[in-house]
C-alpha cells in the first residue's frame, strides 16, 4: 500500500479548493429563522449586517447579496457549469431565458451558462412557523473551450429520480452513495447537461454525497494516474484513510492510482467527492465568467454590457416564488415540471 495516498490536505472553510476539471465549490449552511409574508428575514434580524454583501456568519446565517431574502439577485455567468446540490431548504432560481423553479430537499440542478445567461439564486424561508435550515453545495464545472460558447441549458435532478446505492461491508454496516454524475461500478447517475465534460464517460466526472454509519468501511476504487479525485471530510467526528487519522472540515487531495480504504469512527460522517479527467487547457476565471484567456474575459464583460444576455424578464433583481408554490421547474420552451 503506497504512502503517497494523501497529496495534499487543506482546511474548509465557504469556498473549498478544488482542481481541474472543477473551478470552484461553495458551501452554505444556515440556519434560518421563521421567514416573513415576502419568505425573507424580519427587519429587526437584519440590523448591523453588511446587506448586499453579508457573507459574515451572524445569528447563524448569512444573506450574502440579499437585501430582504437572502440569497444571489441576478447576475451573469459564461463559459462554465453549476451543479447546485441542495440538502435541506429550498433555492428559487430565475433566468434571462424566462426559465424558473424551485427546487431543494435532496435536488440537483445542473445548469450550463454557455455563452452566457443571467439568473438569480434566492433561498426563500418558506416556514413561516419554524425555522428554515440550509445546506447546499454549488459546484462550477468548467467547460472546454470547444463548448464554451454553446447555448445556454438546464435541467432538474429531483432528489426522488437520483441514484442512491447502499453499500454494505463484512461487519454489516452501511455506506450510503448518492450519485450525482458518474457511475459507481454498475451503477450510473442522471444524465447531466448535453454539452457537459461530465457527460462523457471518458472523462470520469464523478459527484457523489458519502455518508457512513458509526464503524463503516468503504473503498473508493482505483481509476488512473491522471484522474483529479478530491475528498472533502465536512461533517463527523473520526476517520481514517488507509490507515490514517484524518480531521473533519478538511479537503483531501487522493491519489487518483490508488484503492482508497475509508474506516469512519462512531460517529456518522459525511463527505463530498469530486473526481474527474481534467480539461488541460487554459483557465482564466474573472468573477461570473471563466474562460481560457484574458481576451475573452474582456470580451465577456464588453457582450454582457452589449447584450445583458438576453436581458431580465423579471419584475424584480431578487424574485421569489409564492410561499404555496410546490417544487418545479419551467424552462424556455415553456415546459413545466411539477413535484
Amino acid at each position: 500500500m503506497s504512502d503517497n495516498i494523501i497529496l495534499k490536505t487543506e482546511a474548509l472553510d465557504f469556498r473549498w479548493g478544488v482542481e481541474d476539471p472543477f473551478i470552484f465549490c461553495a458551501h452554505h449552511k444556515d440556519d434560518y429563522p421563521k421567514g416573513n409574508e415576502e419568505l425573507g428575514v424580519d427587519e429587526e434580524s437584519l440590523k448591523n449586517r453588511n446587506i448586499g454583501n453579508d457573507f459574515e456568519i451572524r445569528d447563524g446565517f448569512r444573506m450574502y447579496h440579499g437585501r430582504t431574502v437572502p440569497g444571489f439577485p441576478v447576475h451573469p455567468h459564461r463559459g462554465f457549469e453549476t451543479v447546485t446540490i441542495v440538502l435541506e431548504g429550498f433555492v428559487d432560481h430565475s433566468d434571462s431565458y424566462g426559465a424558473a423553479g424551485r427546487y431543494g430537499d435532496g435536488d440537483v440542478q445542473w445548469m450550463t451558462a454557455g455563452s452566457g445567461l443571467q439568473h438569480a439564486e434566492m433561498f426563500p424561508l418558506v416556514n413561516q412557523h419554524k425555522d428554515n435550515p440550509l445546506h447546499l453545495f454549488q459546484v462550477w464545472l468548467n467547460l472546454p473551450k470547444k463548448d464554451k460558447f454553446v447555448k445556454p441549458y438546464y435541467k432538474m435532478l429531483w432528489a426522488e429520480d437520483i441514484p442512491v446505492i447502499e453499500e454494505v461491508d463484512n461487519n454489516g454496516k452501511t455506506t450510503t452513495i448518492r450519485l450525482i454524475a458518474g457511475k459507481y461500478k454498475e451503477h450510473s447517475a442522471l444524465e447531466p447537461s448535453p454539452s457537459s465534460w461530465a457527460s462523457d464517460e471518458k472523462n470520469k466526472v464523478n459527484i457523489w454525497i458519502i455518508t457512513m454509519e458509526p464503524n463503516s468501511r468503504f473503498k473508493i476504487p482505483k481509476i488512473n494516474n491522471t484522474i483529479t479525485r478530491n475528498l472533502y471530510y465536512y461533517n463527523g467526528h473520526t476517520l481514517e484513510i488507509n490507515g490514517k487519522n484524518i480531521r473533519v472540515d478538511n479537503r483531501f487531495k487522493l491519489n487518483g492510482n490508488e484503492e482508497i480504504q475509508l474506516v469512519n469512527g462512531d460517529e456518522k460522517s459525511y463527505m463530498l467527492f469530486l473526481e474527474g479527467e481534467p480539461i488541460d487547457e487554459p483557465v482564466v476565471a474573472y468573477g461570473p465568467f471563466v474562460m481560457n484567456t484574458m481576451e475573452e474575459i474582456k470580451q465577456a464583460y464588453a457582450d454582457y454590457k452589449d447584450t445583458e444576455f438576453g436581458g431580465w424578464p423579471w419584475h424584480r433583481k431578487d424574485p421569489v416564488h409564492t410561499k404555496e408554490k410546490a417544487r418545479f421547474a419551467k424552462y424556455s420552451d415553456k415546459t413545466v415540471e411539477n413535484r
